[in-house]
Parts: C-alpha cells; sequence; structure tokens
C-alpha cells in the first residue's frame, strides 16, 4: 500500500492504495491550483477533498468562538475550521513507515491536532491512522473526533447495520439516495438509468467497527472502535455516508465519515481516536454476496448474508 500525506493543507491524505493500482481518495483541483490558501477565519471552504480530520458537533463549529462574530450569530453550520482545514503543520516524525504532523492552535474550534500515519509492523495492507486532540482553551469545550475521507461515488460501500431504525437520511427527498440492509449489511442501490442526480447524507449506528469500499479493483475497508448510540453526539451517526453525485457517477463524490464519542475536555485536556485503513486488492464479481465473501474469508469480518 501506498499513503501520500502533505503537511500543507492540515495535513491532510491525498493518496491510498495499492502500489499497482490508482488512487482510492477523490483530491480536488484547488490541490494545484490553490496550494497556500490564506489561513483566517474569514476564510470559505476549498474543495481539497482526500481525507482531514474535523472536530463535531457541526452546529458547533461557529457558535463557540469568537474570531469571527458574524458566524457565530448566525450559528453557521459551513464552512468547516480554515486552521484545522489549511494551515501548514509541523513535522514532528517522518520514516518511511511513519509520519507525525502537529497543527496550529484554533482559535475557531479550541484545539490543536496532532495526526499520526503509520504502517501496521504485522500487515503491510493496513495504516493507522490516529488524531489527538487538545484543548488550548482555559475553560472546558465539548467536541468529538470526526474522520472524513473522500472517494468515488462509483465506490461499492457496505456498513453493518442491524436494523433500518440505525438509519436515518437527510436531504432533499426527490433526490436522495436509495438504499437497502440485507443480511444486516447497508448499501446503496444502484441509480437509476433516468436519475439526473442523487445527493443526500446517511446517518448510521452500526452494529461493528468497521465500513468497506470496492473500487478500481481494490477493498478499502476502515476499521474503529465501535461505540454505543449514548456515546455519539446525538446530532450525528458513528459512521456517515455522504453521496453526491449527477449523472457520471465515477465524477461524483461518496464521504466515508466516523465520529467517535462525543466528550468534554477540560483545559489542556486531550482526547484520541484511530482508525486503521487495509486496501486489498481485489478482482472478483462486483456483487455484494462477493465482496462481503471476501471480506469475511481475507478479514474475518463476516456478516449473514440474504
Amino acid at each position: 500500500v501506498v499513503v501520500e500525506i502533505t503537511p500543507a493543507l492540515g495535513g491532510r491524505v491525498l493518496h491510498v492504495g495499492r502500489v499497482d493500482r490508482p488512487n482510492l481518495t477523490r483530491i480536488g483541483e484547488p490541490v494545484v491550483s490553490q496550494p497556500t490558501p490564506a489561513v483566517s477565519a474569514d476564510a470559505d471552504d476549498i474543495g481539497y477533498l482526500g481525507h482531514d480530520v474535523w472536530l463535531g458537533p457541526q452546529s458547533g463549529w461557529w457558535s463557540d468562538q469568537h474570531a469571527n462574530p458574524s458566524r457565530r450569530a448566525a450559528r453557521a453550520v459551513w464552512p468547516p475550521d480554515p486552521f484545522l482545514a489549511f494551515a501548514e503543520t509541523r513535522v514532528v516524525a517522518r520514516a518511511p513507515d511513519r509520519l507525525v504532523l502537529e497543527g496550529v492552535d484554533s482559535p475557531v474550534t479550541g484545539v490543536r491536532l496532532l495526526k499520526s500515519f503509520a504502517f501496521d509492523p504485522s500487515d503491510p495492507s493496513t495504516v493507522v491512522v490516529t488524531a489527538t486532540a487538545r484543548n488550548i482553551r482555559r475553560r472546558p469545550v465539548a467536541r468529538d473526533l470526526w474522520f472524513n475521507t473522500r472517494t468515488s461515488a462509483a465506490t461499492r460501500v457496505y456498513v453493518p447495520v442491524a436494523d433500518a431504525g440505525d438509519v436515518r437520511v437527510d436531504g432533499a427527498k426527490d433526490v436522495l439516495p436509495a438504499w437497502r440492509i440485507g443480511g444486516g449489511v447497508f448499501s446503496f442501490l444502484p441509480a437509476p438509468a433516468e436519475a439526473a442526480m442523487r445527493r443526500g447524507k446517511v446517518f448510521l449506528q452500526p452494529s461493528a467497527g468497521w465500513m468497506a469500499g470496492f473500487a478500481q479493483g481494490q477493498a478499502f475497508v476502515i476499521r474503529f472502535d465501535h461505540q454505543p448510540r449514548a456515546a455519539i453526539h446525538p446530532e450525528h451517526g458513528q459512521i456517515e455516508l455522504y453521496l453526491d453525485h449527477t449523472r457520471d457517477v465515477q465524477a461524483g463524490l461518496l464521504e466515508m465519515e466516523v465520529h467517535a464519542p462525543f466528550r468534554t475536555l477540560a483545559a489542556g485536556e486531550a482526547m484520541q481516536a484511530r482508525e486503521r485503513w487495509t486496501v486489498l486488492a481485489y478482482d472478483g464479481p462486483e456483487t455484494q454476496e462477493a465482496q462481503l465473501a471476501f471480506l469475511c474469508e481475507r478479514l474475518a469480518l463476516c456478516v449473514a448474508t440474504d
């Protein structure tokens, strides 16, 4: 597996994939055209995509800060914190199998992020991605760590989910993506031929700590510590999937997101969350049955199937 990370743009992952296969992450054109964005509390979002780390809940992004009073007054839910997204990070440690990056103190979110990326010494197909958030304020802050990995909307994504009651969908009704739960696994249904657009976000309470995406001859598995619903901020799901595409599904966007527990940090206190990314070559049939069987055989991620 090869992983490419830039210390710029908040310490962002720009490439994940098998050495001999394509990049699984979706990268935005601004990575090339705007490589050194201005960092301020007035900055808007820039679509660099890739993988980065946010702090939840989204409703609190601008409500607990004084760097941009107009956004606080509006209780803005967009854009994400520019200091986490755009600022140059400091390289703390660097080796062929490990990289540690430290971000800046954010006056918006009130934290400083430390990101670590390391190959699992017992499994060269697996990268351990760790984020640590430290409260830099002199008072408590309430936050969660939120991993966001962008890939193509054509990725076939699977999430273990016990019941339809563990799924919530948000978006305009006429363009919401269709989905199903079969054999304890959530998946999106293929877009109808006449569909001009699908856009919406799905909030899920998974039944186990993993999700998997299949694309471009690869299986991309994200594993994490499974949490009870009560540990996750009620605004969110432990897993969230944002899907957005027109008729060109390959060019569209799928965000594979994971929330860690919501916590209140005392002044100077830190919290940490971790994902394990495993990327395997997959040349089997493009069917749910075959792909779930592959996950069961190779990674012991076994669920009942219809």
